[in-house]
């Protein structure tokens, strides 16, 4: 049979091109040698589950440990009921004991024991029974809340001093989230603050992404099990469009050879990869669900926001940048500044916060098209001015980030513009003062810059210039729009004081400002 992309479920190399999945993790071999506890926390569908499916089957083929990875994920069907979510999630394990492990490594019945005593018990029995050290990697444990889940890390606490005998010799915990992030109070609110009472962890570990390079290999088993390759600068604009993330890896791949180039005498080309990319962006992917569903979170919200208006992170606690880390929602860049985690996942942030604009928009009429379908641009700017000063104000009320309404209004307007044919893209990340967007259409390129007025600010027109300068000189254009929008208490209401001036920037760039 042969092998494809995979983006459902755990990788395996018979059916799968994957990169060899401990190659991420090439810590946790001396760690479990060192009988050591540990947690493995990274965003999903990145491999974790893959990884340690794998190195649970290495280490018990090597005939020295006998390990599984079971899931407590039933459980999280049974809040605030420990005993039942205990009898579920022991039911799950035993099932996969018998997938993953011969025979004479599988666990004994479950011994009889007390609500809040059933997990403890049976791994103890488990690792009395075995022939080898017990080696158990628990999935999905942050799936569990509250009691549940309090009463787990008790547990495992308590028995770690009888490993390896009678408890496993090495454990992991395995999550989107630090233990330092579970969720224990009786609200649901309080968090841990330090690993306690998992306290017993020798190192919190996360899995990183793909390298350029592993981008590059794993496309290459595609070419030597089919014959059609990528070209070098197909890859290249994977890995930017990407920086790596798995999923996003193989599913722009999938979408390329599946449906796009079928034929394998066809190389796959940049053009290819960007047609890939609109079309997944266009899709209701439930990798993409997973990631939005977080944009409503006051901590989430706390980040994106300044993100996106180009401010400061004025009192965001270090653990609710963790947690957006943890998430694989944003990253530091080289600067250490924090941006969106990748370009994907930065377009599909705005197109999700731009959706209750879009969908409370009236009908525009595209009179931005000259009669050979090009663009327009002074038809395009009254046709923008007419909407903004018209529908501006009550379409603000329908964006979820306040603070940054107006750049989503506008932006919705330019998706109306761009569905005819074009695209847009977006440059924000915290302190970078602006907001940049590039509407490209059909060969043309209007790029447009984002500030606000605030309240004790001056004028942002001179900083704003100096920036348009800098993004148009990197578009290679010589002209766009520099719009500011007035959040100044007491201004005038905003179909008076929108307004159109030109300017230049000093390298003789034309510009037209628009204030708003």
């Amino acid at each position: 049979m042969p092998r494809w992309f995979n983006t459902a479920g755990f990788c395996n190399p018979q059916n799968h091109y994957m990169i060899p999945a401990l190659r991420r993790l090439p810590e946790l071999r001396g760690i479990i040698d060192r009988q050591g506890y540990f947690v493995l926390h990274a965003p999903r569908q990145v491999g974790k589950t893959t990884s340690l499916l794998s190195l649970a089957a290495e280490l018990t083929a090597e005939g020295r440990y006998a390990a599984v990875l079971v899931s407590m994920l039933v459980g999280a069907g049974s809040p605030g009921d420990t005993g039942a979510a205990e009898l579920a999630i022991l039911d799950s394990w035993r099932k996969a004991a018998q997938i993953q492990l011969p025979p004479e490594l599988q666990p004994p019945p479950w011994p009889d024991a007390p609500p809040a005593g059933r997990i403890g018990a049976a791994l103890g029995a488990w690792a009395k029974a075995s022939p080898r050290p017990l080696v158990v990697f628990l999935d999905e444990v942050d799936a569990l809340r509250d009691s549940v889940l309090l009463s787990v890390l008790r547990q495992l606490q308590e028995g770690y001093r009888n490993r390896p005998d009678a408890f496993p010799s090495s454990l992991a915990l395995i999550g989107l989230r630090d233990v330092s992030d579970y969720k224990i109070a009786e609200d649901g609110r309080e968090h841990l603050g330090t690993a306690s009472p998992f306290n017993i962890m020798v190192r919190s570990i996360t899995l990183r992404n793909f390298t350029r390079d592993e981008v590059a290999e794993l496309y290459q088993q595609h070419t030597d099990d089919t014959g059609q390759g990528f070209e070098a600068e197909a890859v290249d604009q994977v890995f930017a469009l990407t920086q790596g993330q798995p999923w996003i890896v193989n599913a722009l791949a999938l979408e390329i050879v599946d449906t796009l180039v079928t034929d394998r005498a066809k190389a796959i080309t940049v053009v290819d990869v960007n047609r890939a990319k609109e079309i997944l962006l266009s899709r209701r992917e439930t990798h993409w669900r997973s990631l939005t569903a977080r944009v409503r979170e006051p901590r989430i919200k706390s980040i994106l926001e300044p993100m996106l208006a180009g401010s400061e992170l004025d009192d965001v606690p270090e653990d609710d940048r963790q947690f957006a880390l943890d998430l694989g929602l944003i990253r530091h860049d080289t600067t250490g500044g924090l941006v969106m985690a990748n370009p994907m996942y930065r377009e599909v942030i705005a197109r999700v916060l731009t959706s209750g604009p879009q969908d409370s928009m009236p009908q525009i009429k595209p009179i931005w098209l000259k009669p050979d379908g090009s663009l327009d641009r002074d038809r395009l700017l009254d046709s923008f001015l007419a909407f903004w000063r018209q529908h501006a104000e009550p379409l603000l009320g329908t964006t979820p980030y306040h603070e940054v309404a107006p750049h989503l209004v506008l932006m919705a307007y330019l998706h109306r513009v761009a569905n005819g044919g074009g695209t847009i893209e977006r440059e924000y990340a915290v302190g970078r003062g602006r907001l940049d967007l590039c509407v490209r259409y059909r060969g043309e390129i209007l790029a447009i810059e984002l500030k606000v007025w605030r309240d004790k600010r001056a004028d942002p027109l001179g900083e704003g210039l100096e920036q348009i300068d800098e993004y148009l000189a990197g578009l290679g254009v010589n002209e766009g729009w520099l719009v500011i929008f007035d959040r100044r208490t007491g201004a005038a209401a905003l179909a008076e004081r929108t307004a159109v001036e030109r300017a230049q920037t000093a390298a003789g760039r034309d510009v037209v400002v628009i204030r708003g």
